[in-house]
């Protein structure tokens, strides 16, 4: 049942589950999935957590002391959201120490609140990585435009990062410009930059499921038949754009200093729309020195059927522009749709962390000790 995903894993892609919950870690879930199912990673955000914690059980002795603490619900939060990354990342050392720190790690996301303020997300990467505590962390910062100079100073300090929610080309170039800065900045320091690591995190289904959703609106068969198409376009020449970079001068004078490279993730690979294959966006992205984290379900799709037949990017990307271009071509505006799925994947985490902030303060009150 695992053919295709340690073929997957031979052709360069980690897999990464994207999912966790204190369930998942106490019932030996995780480990057998990194045993059998060549999981080498966990990434997690503010929906995942919200989901594990209000759904999940193995939280309610953590709750009750807290509650007997009388801690504030931002604290109770970190608390247990940092406790079930440190766990996860306990079970995942042996990846880590195996693959020499490119792997086995576990992403954590600062609060989704603070996307838009430089210093605040850099004062809670700093914190989070404190509190968690394990080499294989990554803390996750938003690439919006005031979370570029967070990634470069973050990474300046020597704290491992997963830069999430890219949806456009030039966000990702971006990104990859505040990752080498970052590393310049560290080694100007005398930092060890062969500590730092990162990933970035652009998003594949979303892109489809918006651009589709106008493709529709169209009506004609020329829309029609570019359904399906604009997301593995955008990841495609995102690919192309990091060839770009690690080709450049620039990237070989910090390689030469045993820079770690900063590895492009397929994130948002549950594919939406029942029309495709439950596996389009991991058989379809297939490239050496790339991350696919996916919700467990597509990994469940990928070990039972998927079909992986090397490398499915490099030399697709004259095809990819032709894609994109013949949807702008339609009236449909690239740059106003990655700017809309930006603003909508920041505006969602923080719904899913207020949701999850209300529903942990009820928890709190409800096992608060009675007053004597």
């Amino acid at each position: 049942m695992t053919d295709a995903l340690k073929r997957l894993s031979d052709e360069g892609v980690a897999i990464w589950l994207d999912d966790l919950s204190r369930e998942r870690i106490t019932s030996g879930g995780l480990a057998e999935l990194i045993d059998q199912l060549h999981v080498v990673g966990v990434t997690t955000n503010p929906s995942i957590f919200q989901k594990a914690i209000s759904q999940g059980e193995g939280y309610e002795q953590q709750l009750t002391d807290l509650a007997a603490r009388r801690v504030s619900v931002e604290e109770a939060l970190r608390m247990i959201t940092t406790a079930d990354v440190r766990d996860a990342a306990d079970i995942l050392r042996p990846v880590y120490e195996a693959t020499g720190g490119r792997d086995g790690r576990v992403s954590i996301e600062v609060d989704p609140r603070l996307a838009h303020h430089t210093r605040p997300t850099v004062a809670e990467a700093r914190q989070l990585a404190w509190l968690v505590d394990r080499p294989n962390t990554l803390i996750k910062i938003p690439a919006s435009l005031a979370g570029l100079p967070a990634i470069t100073e973050t990474i300046a300090t020597g704290i491992s990062v997963n830069v999430t929610l890219i949806f456009s080309l030039e966000r990702y170039r971006q990104v990859m410009d505040a990752y080498l800065t970052g590393l310049e900045r560290a080694d100007a320091k005398g930092l060890d930059i062969s500590r730092i690591h990162s990933v970035a995190s652009f998003f594949v289904s979303r892109v489809d499921s918006e651009i589709d959703k106008r493709l529709d609106a169209l009506g004609t068969e020329e829309a029609a038949a570019l359904r399906g198409k604009a997301a593995l376009a955008n990841a495609r020449l995102a690919y192309q754009a990091y060839e770009e970079v690690i080709a450049s001068d620039r990237w070989k004078a910090l390689e030469a200093k045993n820079a770690n490279v900063q590895r492009p993730l397929w994130a948002s690979t549950g594919v939406k729309d029942p029309a495709y294959p439950d596996t389009l966006y991991v058989t379809e992205l297939v490239a050496p020195h790339t991350v696919n984290t996916m919700p467990e379900p597509t990994l469940d799709a990928t070990a039972d059927h998927g079909k992986i037949t090397g490398d499915t990017v490099r030399g697709t990307y004259e095809q990819a522009r032709a894609d994109l271009d013949a949807i702008e071509a339609l009236g449909i505006s690239y740059d106003e749709v990655v700017r809309l799925l930006e603003d909508e994947g920041v505006e969602k985490f923080e719904k899913s962390w207020t949701d999850l902030l209300t529903s942990t303060e009820a928890e709190l009150k409800r096992l608060a000790p009675k007053e004597a």
